[in-house]
């Protein structure tokens, strides 16, 4: 087949790369689109996917929002006319599923985790195919529009995609080192809210409480990895005076990143994950609905929650012990069955 992905996110490209190896070992073609948003297009270079750059983020307003994917999804379709895909897949991305939609493709499949985005009504009921993890709650499915014809189960969480089989760098070390990071300091990754998101509609004063506790604890290093030019800007004006806080000017091995970290605070869910599946202390300050993946990970001791003040003020901060990841080996070769079969 000749298969179409869209990445319209920076936790997307992770994601297909794994899964595009994995069509051309099987004997298909690949081609692939992307957004221009946060990290998406350099991240994607970087992992050799040479995506064609299509459209941009809408910005925070619904009416943006709205206008982009009209927008995108037409620029998408005038892509894409010519091509004869067989088959388009991507992790929501709402214009590409519009796009395959009115362009007639035979097989338009999406896959989610997070049962509470509210464009998920969208998606679900334009694909042919939805795939999700099992313990994606199947009132949502139903509620999103998705019939239990169109629905099918996976193992695991989507970060087990990529990293059951990860191996670390030990040369990610000088990277860290020309960040100024000693390997004698506490490494913390931390991701801020993302402000911007149709899930995300409200402030958390309780993520900027804890940064400012990890910014000024000793013998910490803070990465922070903001999602926008404005996050940028404002925690650049916030941290200007601190030694201890980096906020990269370009885009990181995330992976790697996170292995090497003794500690991953996020207000979002993807890295969060991802130290879950490498065994490295993670610890939530997620403040809206929380997925049923997250809560899973909960119960089985690889997720902490951060939800009051007493939290923030308990969070140990120290070099982490030996990590056992999760090796969810399966994973992979059954996501990608269940987009192709």
């Amino acid at each position: 087949m000749l298969i179409w992905v869209d990445l319209a996110n920076s936790p997307h490209v992770p994601f297909f790369q794994a899964l595009v190896k994995e069509f051309l070992k099987r004997g298909h073609e690949v081609e692939i689109t992307a957004r221009d948003f946060a990290e998406t297009i350099e991240l994607a270079e970087a992992a050799g996917l040479a995506p064609v750059v299509v459209g941009k983020h809408g910005g925070r307003k619904l009416r943006g929002k709205a206008s982009n994917l009209v927008e995108r999804a037409w620029s998408l379709g005038r892509w894409a006319r010519l091509r004869k895909f067989d088959l388009a897949v991507s992790h929501n991305s709402y214009a590409q599923i519009v796009a395959a939609r009115v362009l007639g493709l035979p097989r338009i499949v999406t896959l989610m985790d997070y049962e509470h985005q509210p464009a998920n009504h969208l998606a679900f009921r334009l694909a042919s195919r939805v795939i999700v993890p099992r313990g994606f709650p199947d009132e949502a499915l139903r509620r999103a529009g998705a019939g239990a014809e169109k629905v099918k189960h996976y193992s695991g969480i989507k970060e087990d995609v990529y990293l059951a089989d990860f191996e670390p760098d030990p040369r990610f070390a000088e990277t860290l080192c020309a960040l100024g990071i000693a390997h004698t300091d506490v490494l913390i990754v931390v991701r801020p809210p993302a402000r911007d998101a149709l899930y995300h509609r409200f402030e958390n004063s309780l993520f900027d409480e804890l940064l400012e506790r990890v910014a000024t604890h000793v013998d910490t290093k803070v990465v922070l990895l903001v999602r926008s030019d404005a996050q940028r800007r404002a925690f650049t004006a916030r941290y200007a005076s601190s030694s201890n806080v980096l906020l990269p000017e370009h885009a990181l091995d995330g992976q790697n990143l996170v292995a090497h970290a003794d500690l991953v605070i996020s207000a979002g869910g993807t890295m969060n994950r991802e130290a879950a599946a490498l065994g490295v202390p993670a610890w939530s300050v997620y403040a809206a609905r929380w997925a049923a993946v997250d809560e899973a990970l909960v119960r089985q001791g690889r997720l902490q929650r951060i939800s009051t003040r007493e939290d923030v003020r308990g969070l140990r901060i120290e070099k982490k012990n030996n990590t056992v990841a999760r090796r969810a080996l399966n994973v992979r070769a059954e996501v990608a069955g269940l987009i192709l079969e």
